[in-house]
């Protein structure tokens, strides 16, 4: 079978000998899946969750009780007064747009701490020149670059201390940056040094990529609001599209209206048939999660061993589900990504290349063979086409196949 699939008897032997090597790391993963788990489970209980929650609401979605238990579990497993949390989010970019617009006002200053956020925020902020972004309406952006994978926890501090910055960003995830992702250590210590100088500062991050990575979120760690994309972490493969929005409640009910309309909030939003998708999305996310982890870990392990550049190691502690590989050569960079796709199980014989994707400054080449378009918690890899040549894979619906997928990428490269 394997060697129909045209993985040979030299790359499964990669495999095993990485796979013995990482029973342990394997081990502490799925302990931490057990407990995000049974939070899970403990909020379906606690409110109650019977097959009156997956009816569907059409027009304006007036009365969604499934809607509204939704958005009740989402806030109680992410720590958060209340959520938002919906369909006609397109994306985790757009949920990002919504509460940027909701949160901020002509003159205010948004301040990135992790250095400039991800590519697709620059029209969106206006470091693009773009006549609907934030500096069209008079937002002003300010960003402090990390400093040796770290907050610049000074500047941060004297900055912040002046009191004229109304929402600060932190960005969890790596994006297309060669930088480190944000752990939860940093990022509760860069939160202490804030509030010790500003109380009134909103603090949002980007939670992408990063949920049920450990046992909390920020928002446990005093961040007024967190965002995120349901066709990554926290929609399990199934839910198949949308997004969330939680936090304080102050700030949800801003971005609900930003979302609809003044007046209206979170009182309407049909369902459309998905309150089900996001519930089991939900409910399957920590093991999928899981399942997202075992294979970068398994990637990160094989292509170091094979000579190239995986971050993080497969040994680091890990606060996304993102796996980088340095390859240092354009066309090997492209043939991993190509391999990924053949090792997919939709549109596995399409040839990915290196196209200009709206948003997005350089070409990018992306593998996906999803069931949901876009999906990054099923198997992908993407990557600009860039010095030092760069992958960036992420997902897995299951280990085991997130194991081929990457097994497929390695016999594409060898």
């Amino acid at each position: 079978m394997y060697k129909e699939f045209g993985i040979s008897d030299e790359v499964l032997k990669l495999a095993e000998n990485a796979e013995n090597d990482l029973k342990d790391i394997f081990t502490d993963i799925e302990k931490m899946c057990e407990y995000n788990s049974l939070k899970v489970l403990r909020a379906f209980q606690k409110y109650k969750v019977s097959d009156i929650h997956f009816n569907s609401t059409t027009g304006y979605g007036y009365s969604d009780i499934g809607r509204d238990t939704i958005e009740k579990i989402f806030a109680d497993v992410l720590d958060a007064e209340d959520s938002l949390v919906r369909n006609q989010f397109i994306s985790g970019t757009h949920a990002l747009t919504v509460a940027l617009f909701a949160f901020l006002r002509p003159n205010d200053i948004l301040l990135s701490i992790s250095g400039k956020p991800y590519d697709t925020l620059d029209e969106v902020i206006g470091i693009v020149e773009n006549k609907s972004s934030l500096k069209s309406y008079g937002v002003k952006y300010e960003q402090i670059d990390l400093v040796n994978n770290d907050f610049n926890y000074e500047e941060i501090k004297e900055r912040v201390s002046k009191n004229d910055i109304k929402l600060i960003e932190i960005q969890r995830s790596r994006g297309y940056a060669l930088r480190d992702s944000i752990s939860l250590e940093k990022m509760k210590k860069v939160i202490e040094v804030i509030r010790e100088v500003n109380n009134n500062v909103i603090i949002m991050v980007d939670n992408c990529y990063g949920e049920f990575v450990d046992k909390v979120e920020p928002t446990s760690l005093g961040a007024d609001v967190i965002v995120g994309s349901l066709i990554k972490n926290l929609g399990g493969g199934i839910a198949p599209n949308g997004a969330y929005i939680a936090g304080k409640k102050e700030l949800i009910e801003l971005a609900a209206e930003r979302l609809t309309a003044p007046g209206l909030g979170k009182e309407v939003g049909p369902t459309l048939g998905i309150n089900k998708n996001i519930l089991q999305g939900l409910f399957m996310a920590p093991s999928v999660v899981t399942s997202s982890l075992k294979t970068a870990v398994l990637a990160s392990k094989i292509l170091e061993d094979l000579g190239y550049k995986p971050n993080p190691r497969y040994c680091d502690k890990r606060t996304d589900i993102v796996q980088t590989i340095e390859f240092g050569n354009e066309e090997k960079l492209i043939k991993f990504c190509q391999g990924i796709q053949k090792g997919s199980p939709i549109d596995s014989d399409v040839i990915p290349e290196p196209w200009d994707m709206p948003g997005y400054t350089d070409k990018v080449i992306m593998a996906a063979g999803a069931f949901t378009q876009g999906s990054s918690i099923e198997l992908s890899c993407d990557a600009p086409i860039r010095p030092p040549y760069v992958a960036f894979m992420q997902g897995g619906l299951t280990y085991q196949y997130g194991k081929l997928g990457v097994l497929k990428a390695i016999q594409n490269i060898i």
